[in-house]
């Protein structure tokens, strides 16, 4: 069958045939996420201390990784722009592996970031999914607005938040998030 540019219900029949052939993987990738959500709203300092490490960690490793490729590659355009980045990076990384708890109040400013991008983002992925999830597209909705919640919640409490919200708002975010995959999953599990 060929698909042309203008052919919108090729197109969402496509989308739900994928997500129908996929659907098992779907299920396990919600399953997964509620088991994650639950243990860090258990203990969610140390869900924090072990995100604010992980991030650390991230940091670090693209910091080293990218000044050998900015040295490797120092003729190329932008060598100064490329070492500056990988020396932040480093830098980041090294602050937030030695000094984690003080990390955390950064950290908490990139999650309410990152809250009300994803609430808005996932908003607007069940708007568009709508049609094809018509039973189960409301748990993405509801999904976005409770991550536009969470990015209120944690800075309303600030700095007092800090400590413990990180670990607690991923695991409640991942709960959702988990229970959306679900919802969808299940619903993509008969052919479109």
């Amino acid at each position: 069958m060929a698909m042309y540019p203008n052919d919108a219900a090729g197109m969402e029949r496509a989308v739900a045939n994928a997500i129908h052939e996929h659907w098992k993987l779907f299920l396990i990738e919600g399953i997964i996420l509620i088991i994650l959500g639950i243990a860090a709203i258990i203990v969610p300092p140390i869900a924090t201390l072990a995100f604010t490490i992980i991030i650390g960690w991230l940091f670090l490793i693209s910091g080293i990784v990218g000044l050998f490729t900015t040295f490797w590659m120092r003729n190329a355009p932008g060598f100064w722009w490329s070492l500056f980045s990988a020396v932040i990076a480093i830098l980041a990384g090294g602050v937030l592996l030695a000094r984690p708890i003080t990390g955390t109040l950064s950290l908490t400013f990139v999650l309410i970031a990152f809250f009300v991008i994803e609430g808005i983002v996932t908003i607007m992925y069940a708007i568009d999914h709508r049609a094809q999830l018509s039973s189960r597209w409301g748990w993405m909705l509801a999904s976005g607005i409770v991550d536009l919640i969470l990015a209120g919640i944690i800075f309303a409490g600030l700095p007092g938040t800090a400590a413990w919200a990180l670990g607690l708002l991923v695991g409640i975010n991942m709960v959702f998030g988990g229970t959306a995959m679900i919802g969808m999953a299940l619903a993509a599990k008969e052919p479109a």
